[in-house]
This record gives structure tokens, sequence and C-alpha cells, in this order.
């Protein structure tokens, strides 16, 4: 498994933003990204996550896996999360696998970041 992984993260507030800058989000890199988001969930005070999709071409079961890992997380503590900008062939897949009942698309992370201020509104 390669070291090697390309992401970016950027905190606002209580918010994630992840970006995963790789062209395959596979299983030679979904236990990585695993680890990653186990890590930010546990450790920071994060309650809302954004995993930006906009470079992923390919993904499979195994990244998909990694993305309910971390919505799995945020449900436990009362945390919402956004899948943004995800590529036509990741969004099918999603899609295809009815996880877009679960998982909110948004269309790019500016959208996905309002929507996720608008839902925290109405909780308070």
């Amino acid at each position: 498994m390669s070291n090697n992984i390309n992401y970016e993260l950027k905190k606002i507030g209580n918010t994630a933003i992840f970006k995963l800058n790789e062209k395959r989000f596979d299983s030679s890199i979904a236990g990585f990204v695993k680890g990653e988001f186990t890590i930010l969930l546990h450790s920071e005070e994060i309650k809302k996550m954004i995993i930006d999709l906009s470079e992923v071409d390919y993904c499979d079961s195994s990244g998909l896996s990694a993305i309910l890992l971390a919505y799995r997380i945020l449900q436990a503590n009362d945390g919402l999360i956004r899948i943004a900008n995800p590529t036509k062939n990741v969004r099918t897949l999603i899609e295809i696998s009815q996880l877009d009942r679960v998982l909110k698309i948004c269309n790019s992370v500016d959208e996905a970041l309002k929507d996720l201020d608008d839902v925290s509104n109405l909780s308070t």
C-alpha cells in the first residue's frame, strides 16, 4: 500500500473539508483514508464533514466503505456529512448503490457548506 496519498484537509470551525486528490478511490488507498477519517473524527471537535470527490474518476466498494465509515462515526456523534462535486462516474455509483439516500450529494463545496449551515440553523 502506498503511503503517498494526495489529499487536502481544511477545517472551518467544526467542519472538515476533505478533498481527495486521487484519480482512483479503491482498495489501494481506502484503508489509509479510513484511518485518516477515524483519527480526524475521533480526535477533533468535528461535527460536520464534506468529502470533495471532484478529482476522483473511479471509486469502488472499498472507497464507498471509507465514506460510510465517516458517515457512521458522524451519525453516532449527531454529526452531518455531505459529498461534494463527485464526477459523473462516482455519482452514478453512489446512486446505483442507493447510498444517495443517506449521503446527500452537493454540486460544490460551497453548496455543501451552505446546506450544512442551513441544517444546523434549523436545529438550533
